[in-house]
């Protein structure tokens, strides 16, 4: 259910509560290049590699076009349609690049946009043609990567190190940082790790929702090939694998990327929990609005809140029968609360 208590300390117990929390200074603190808008996403990247917390930096006007193709993302397949149809009616072989796939699936994708009033369609003959009703924005700018290490052991850093390496190898985010939980010292812990040097720092504070950029990360090169390693053996004497990767994958990749971010954002973690379980609330601390069970007294991972759970009591019908604001129930009013803060950060998307 909604909590009413006061702001107080939620504990950060897990590496799922820690990365809300970077989530929520990014979104509130992030200093991006230029006038560039903000929009941040957890658990993200491609079939080789996830990214924990993700920030992107959108061209604020072309953030604002994009709300008018909806907000549901558009697969890879789709944007191929979307970013090259003509303002004019054409046979959308024609129109479109090759795709380096049968025509068959273009065809599919061309039909599924039709259906989301993204694309307009018509025949001539056997022919299908198409023509934008609108053009697909630019509205990409930058991609910001940060993989988060609460507690970063000697054997986590290990662990994270080779990530990190190829992070920087591929090049698909502009920049690669770590975000590690403060410890106070005069040195922080995690900058007598072995880390890439391309790789910037961030220690979090998580009762003050602040962070320190204790170590620049270097741009990357999104622009050129990358490489991607596929093996690279703790030995000295076997030779490690890579294969190289073109700047049209990486364009394509970023792009999809970015669009499940604009669909998902950062709170979409109530779609993998069990927000109508009676224990379940949503409840406000000095840094922002967390999960937290009540039965277990701690911020819940989706491991954790799920059906099987010990503690799971769904919530009783009477609940679900209560009007306005928690009609349909506690569970529901929480998502509703959600998705509207998730809309707040995509201007122009109806309420």
């Amino acid at each position: 259910m909604l909590s009413t208590a006061e702001p107080s300390a939620v504990s950060v117990t897990s590496e799922f509560a820690f990365e809300l929390r970077v989530c929520q200074w990014a979104e509130r603190a992030w200093e991006p290049t230029g006038d560039s808008a903000v929009l941040v996403a957890r658990q993200l990247g491609t079939k080789y590699r996830r990214w924990d917390t993700v920030v992107f930096e959108c061209d604020p006007d072309g953030l604002r076009e994009r709300a008018a193709f909806g907000p549901a993302a558009f697969d890879s397949d789709l944007l191929h349609v979307l970013r090259n149809a003509p303002a004019d009616w054409t046979y959308y072989r024609d129109a479109l690049p090759d795709p380096g796939y049968p025509w068959r699936y273009v065809r599919e994708s061309i039909h599924e946009a039709a259906d989301r009033d993204a694309l307009e369609t018509r025949k001539r003959g056997n022919r299908i043609q198409i023509r934008w009703i609108r053009p697909y924005p630019d509205w990409l700018r930058r991609i910001v990567a940060i993989e988060n290490k609460p507690d970063l052991t000697a054997s986590a850093a290990r662990d994270l190190a080779p990530q990190l390496e190829r992070d920087v190898a591929l090049s698909l985010a502009d920049e690669v940082w770590v975000a590690t939980a403060a410890t106070g010292e005069r040195v922080e812990p995690v900058l007598l790790t072995d880390m890439p040097a391309a790789a910037g720092v961030l220690t979090v504070d998580t009762e003050r929702g602040t962070a320190e950029e204790v170590w620049q990360p270097r741009s990357l090169s999104v622009d050129d090939p990358g490489t991607r390693i596929l093996d690279r053996p703790n030995d000295d004497h076997s030779a490690a694998r890579f294969e190289y990767v073109d700047t049209d994958w990486k364009r394509e990749r970023r792009l999809a990327i970015a669009e499940r971010a604009y669909e998902r954002g950062w709170r979409a973690y109530a779609d993998t929990m069990r927000p109508d379980c009676r224990h379940f609330q949503l409840r406000p601390s000095e840094t922002g609005v967390y999960p937290y069970c009540a039965a277990k007294e701690c911020t819940p991972t989706a491991a954790e809140c799920r059906g099987a759970c010990p503690s799971y009591e769904p919530e009783p019908p009477a609940w679900r029968s209560k009007g306005w604001p928690l009609d349909g129930g506690p569970g529901g009013a929480i998502r509703r609360l959600l998705d509207r803060r998730r809309r707040r950060q995509r201007p122009g998307l109806s309420e």
